[in-house]
């Protein structure tokens, strides 16, 4: 529970004074000028929010003299990302877009996530990956488990065992936590991946995805038409984003145990619940954030 008195403090937009991450930040001001002097690049373009504090900045007092334009990885847009600095925000939905007008009066455009092409195309590795899966859970639909690449998670190998005793595959992406991996290994009824580099394949291979933080994980679910169940989100930054995607129609989040499990009875068979689900996924991919960027919409 640190990190959610961390988020409470630094990150949750509210009024009154909060601490900042500007002296943070400002570790990093050297280095970042020395690299763009080096390589010249035409914009930079921050993708984590304490890079977006640092390009603000420096921004802000003229030391940076290239626009920056700051790709808003999180459906819930926190304070942090936020610096009048930047020049452009690309946000993954119209809502977030609108939340980051409204704080900084700068110009921000909904561009939908950024997700490699290879996740919307047919995935090459589909095929294997169902004949894998389909002989560790003979007639049992496998379903994604996701826990971030720390293997950030409560209580996952009770999550595994509720959704294998209620008839389905549990695939565990460990991501680096190889003491989950191994934890998880030694129960015959749960598939425990590590870090998995062919994710287009295995998306294709399951019929749902139940997530803990509305991450990568889940935006690569949802250009792969694959539904997204969020469930026990971390807190902070997780538990706002699986809430504000659920909020959109994106994904549900599953309150319970027995609510996850009914959700995965309805999302994982054909049903026009899970058609809309789908749907309203590949629709959220609007735009391309790369194209925005190259078009010369970012001007110094």
């Amino acid at each position: 529970m640190v990190y959610e008195g961390i988020y409470r403090a630094f990150f949750r937009p509210g009024r009154g004074p909060r601490p900042g991450s500007a002296p943070l930040a400002a570790l990093a001001e050297d280095r970042l000028l020395a690299l763009v002097e080096r390589e010249r690049p035409d914009v930079v373009v921050p993708v984590f929010h304490l890079a977006a504090q640092l390009t603000g900045r420096l921004r802000a007092r003229g030391a940076l003299e290239v626009p920056s334009a700051v790709v808003v990885t999180d459906f819930a847009v926190h304070r942090q990302w936020l610096h009048p600095g930047n020049d452009l925000h690309l946000c993954i939905t119209p809502d977030a877009a609108d939340t980051v007008r409204r704080a900084l009066g700068r110009p921000s455009v909904a561009t939908g996530p950024v997700v490699a092409s290879r996740f919307f195309g047919p995935a090459r590795g589909a095929a294997r990956w169902r004949r894998r899966l389909g002989a560790l859970g003979p007639g049992r639909p496998p379903v994604l488990l996701s826990v971030g690449a720390w293997g950030a998670g409560t209580r996952v190998a009770d999550t595994a065992r509720l959704v294998s005793g209620a008839g389905y595959l549990p695939v565990v992406l460990c991501g680096r936590d190889e003491r989950l991996r191994a934890e998880l290994s030694r129960r015959p009824e749960v598939a425990a991946l590590g870090w998995e580099p062919d994710m287009p394949g295995l998306l294709a291979a399951v019929r749902a995805v139940v997530d803990n933080a509305a991450g990568q994980t889940a935006l690569e679910a949802l250009a792969t038409g694959v539904p997204v169940i969020g469930y026990r989100p971390i807190p902070g930054h997780g538990r706002e984003g699986v809430r504000r995607m659920a909020a959109l129609g994106l994904s549900d989040h599953a309150r319970d145990a027995w609510d996850l499990v009914r959700l995965l009875d309805t999302l994982t068979e054909p049903s026009a619940w899970r058609e809309r689900r789908v749907a309203a996924g590949r629709r959220l991919f609007a735009d391309d954030a790369a194209a925005r960027l190259i078009d010369n919409r970012v001007a110094a």
